[in-house]
């Protein structure tokens, strides 16, 4: 089931559902917030929650108003930058018959015949890249933690970075590939956390913070990075 509480001029949907009692809030990279309880918590309870998280939010939501940029667009054409690992390489659109992107000699390789769908080929290899390159560090982090992973999805997660569930699949949107490696074990450890701790609580940061000490530091550069992250748009000339 799903409503929305008022707080303020603030309308927070509210996903409600599982055994757990205990809210969870988190403010989205687009500033958005989401509330998520257990389905018998009733509507007065989760209301009296918000009210008691009202300084916590205004500060959270002032933080990332300070960090706002316009979302990052792409052309597809050549010469265009793309990060993979946190290194940019410029798009070479080449007569070729090959059936998909590749990374040759530093730079994106774009079949011209796949020309029409360029910017989801892009993306749509930047997810297998996810697929290759993430399995490992994902197993090496689930070691450190002392958790169980069922499986891994690359994927489009809208404005979050990952997603952990309770049954231990993880979901990593497949533009994190774009960040440096030391951003991208931060998103892994900080979802893998929540497989141990579902809540962002004192517990939940001081397992992280045990597995990794800096990861306030990373935690920092990924809210100032990730803003200028590309996410699939397109600029005006290439629609």
């Amino acid at each position: 089931m799903s409503t929305v509480i008022a707080l303020d001029n603030l309308r927070v949907p509210v996903d409600a559902g599982g055994a757990a009692r205990k809210a969870r809030l988190t403010i989205e990279r687009d500033g958005s917030l989401r509330l998520r309880a257990g389905a018998n918590v009733s509507a007065d309870e989760l209301r009296d929650f918000l009210a008691s998280k009202r300084t916590w939010i205004y500060r959270k939501l002032a933080e990332k108003e300070a960090l706002h940029h316009e979302p990052v667009t792409k052309e597809v054409v050549d010469g265009e930058g793309f990060l993979y690992l946190g290194r940019s390489h410029q798009l070479r659109v080449a007569d070729t018959d090959a059936t998909a992107v590749k990374l040759e000699r530093g730079r994106l390789v774009l079949p011209r015949h796949m020309i029409d769908r360029g910017h989801q080929s892009l993306i749509d290899w930047y997810r297998m890249r996810g697929l290759d390159w993430l399995p490992e560090r994902i197993r090496d982090w689930a070691a450190r933690l002392r958790v169980d992973i069922t499986g891994l999805e690359v994927r489009d997660l809208g404005y979050r970075w990952g997603a952990a569930d309770a049954h231990g699949r993880i979901r990593v949107h497949w533009a994190t590939m774009q960040l440096r490696p030391p951003l991208l074990d931060y998103v892994l450890a900080h979802e893998l956390s929540h497989l141990r701790e579902p809540h962002h609580g004192p517990a939940f940061w001081q397992l992280l913070l045990r597995v990794q000490p800096d990861c306030d530091e990373r935690k920092k550069e990924l809210a100032r990075v990730g803003a200028r992250v590309w996410l699939g748009d397109l600029s005006a000339r290439s629609l």
